[in-house]
């Protein structure tokens, strides 16, 4: 196999020019969307460089404390994301609470069943391997888990009124809100669904690119890239059940009566509209 080719600061800066280019196509047209396009890319830029050298000092001296904190700011930045996507927030601290357990379910443990079980690592929280995992779980279950619990909120804010005949015809708080909690985890299973159906024709994953990029053989690198599938898919699947579960409990009180006003946040755009 070829070793990996190095990419210089000018070859990046030609790379860039395409996003200059896409930037100046969408002010010429007046979309409006250019300074988000600048500001993303030297985000990006930032981002990617700093976490790198980051990456660099956790992998020289690969301490299980600076490794598990990093984990852990993973871990806090993602939960806060989901919330970030959400169109009607959560009150308080139970939004940050019930995203932070879905995605420590569905992404940490998983994480740590494939170091201990899987790929048996030693030590096994070596940095090159428990980070990375970490990562691309966090990365995929994060978007399931948000489009699960924002289409959980938005359609039973919608239909409440169906949701309240229903509970006064005799249905309980479960059977109710029934139909709304399948089509959300519906919603939250198509984008890896999706995934796993067009790997390998319609598209290459990312993490067997890079390691085929890298110099490693294309087959160890396909072995590689199922295990992240299999893996991606079960932990945004356990973590949309997850978090469905856990905001319709909050949705209901003792006595199987719609609480939307100790659920969700008081002031919050359009609620006037509805």
């Amino acid at each position: 196999m070829n070793t990996l080719i190095s990419l210089s600061a000018y070859d990046l800066m030609l790379a860039s020019l395409l996003v200059l280019a896409l930037v100046g196509l969408t002010v010429r047209l007046n979309l409006g969307i250019a300074q988000q396009l600048v500001i993303a890319a030297i985000r990006t830029t930032a981002q990617l460089l700093l976490i790198g050298l980051v990456l660099k000092q956790v992998f020289e001296t690969a301490q299980l404390p600076l490794i598990a904190l990093m984990m852990l700011v993973m871990l806090t930045v993602a939960a806060w994301e989901v919330l970030s996507r959400q169109k009607r927030k959560i009150k308080g601290w139970w939004g940050f609470g019930i995203s932070g357990l879905s995605l420590f379910v569905s992404s940490f443990l998983i994480t740590m069943i494939a170091l201990f079980a899987i790929i048996k690592t030693d030590p096994w929280y070596t940095p090159q391997y428990a980070i990375p995992l970490l990562g691309m779980l966090l990365g995929n279950t994060m978007n399931g888990i948000a489009l699960g619990m924002d289409r959980l909120i938005q359609t039973a804010w919608q239909q409440r009124a169906v949701i309240e005949q229903r509970l006064m015809l005799g249905q309980t708080a479960v059977e109710a809100i029934r139909e709304i909690r399948h089509e959300s985890m519906r919603a939250g299973m198509i984008p890896i669904i999706n995934a796993m159906a067009a790997a390998g024709i319609v598209s290459l994953p990312g993490m067997m690119t890079g390691q085929i990029l890298s110099g490693t053989e294309p087959v160890e690198a396909v072995k590689y890239q199922i295990l992240i599938m299999f893996m991606v898919t079960a932990g945004t699947g356990f973590g949309v059940v997850a978090v469905l579960h856990l905001i319709s409990k909050r949705m209901f009180d003792s006595r199987d009566r719609l609480r939307f006003d100790q659920l969700l946040a008081e002031k919050m755009q359009d609620f006037g509209q509805q």
